[in-house]
């Protein structure tokens, strides 16, 4: 009877340290890839901040700027009164750039089909001076990324 006892907890033990090992063996790998998942998050919103900053320069008109023309870091994105005219009187000439740091004017999909066809959602295309991009879709979702991680300035 004490040898089959014995035998029985050891059996309980082995099975306890089996489903311990399985259980850790799963959570490393729902970390690893929760953590690979995170690697290329942070890499898409670096690609799409180089091209938002580097490429397409889109903080020349959404952003603000300061008395001495520099553009004010600290409302970055936050839409601003475009500062380019037309070189004659255009009646569909924009007056403002609107926000795109954190709450851009679309869904990420038609954001995507703005960048990669310059067709907005409403089946128009892009007024100047906004160029008409033909981004490829991992460029256009890249910086989508980077303008949804943005924070919007201070009093937005």
């Amino acid at each position: 009877m004490h040898q089959q006892t014995f035998r029985t907890r050891l059996g309980a033990m082995g099975l306890t340290i089996a489903l311990s090992v399985c259980a850790i063996a799963a959570w490393a790998q729902h970390a690893a890839k929760a953590t690979e998942s995170a690697g290329a998050s942070q890499s898409r919103v670096a690609r799409g901040k180089y091209i938002v900053e580097s490429v397409a320069m889109c903080g020349t008109c959404h952003t603000p700027r300061l008395n001495n023309g520099d553009m004010d870091r600290e409302h970055w994105l936050d839409g601003a009164a475009l500062w380019v005219q037309p070189s004659r009187p255009d009646s569909n000439w924009p007056l403002k750039a609107p926000r795109l740091a954190g709450t851009p004017p679309g869904s990420d999909a038609e954001l995507v089909t703005l960048l990669t066809t310059g067709i907005w959602q409403d089946g128009s295309r892009l007024r100047p001076p906004m160029p008409q991009f033909r981004m490829s879709k991992d460029d256009a979702e890249a910086v989508v990324a980077y303008l949804r991680s943005l924070t919007p300035g201070p009093g937005d």
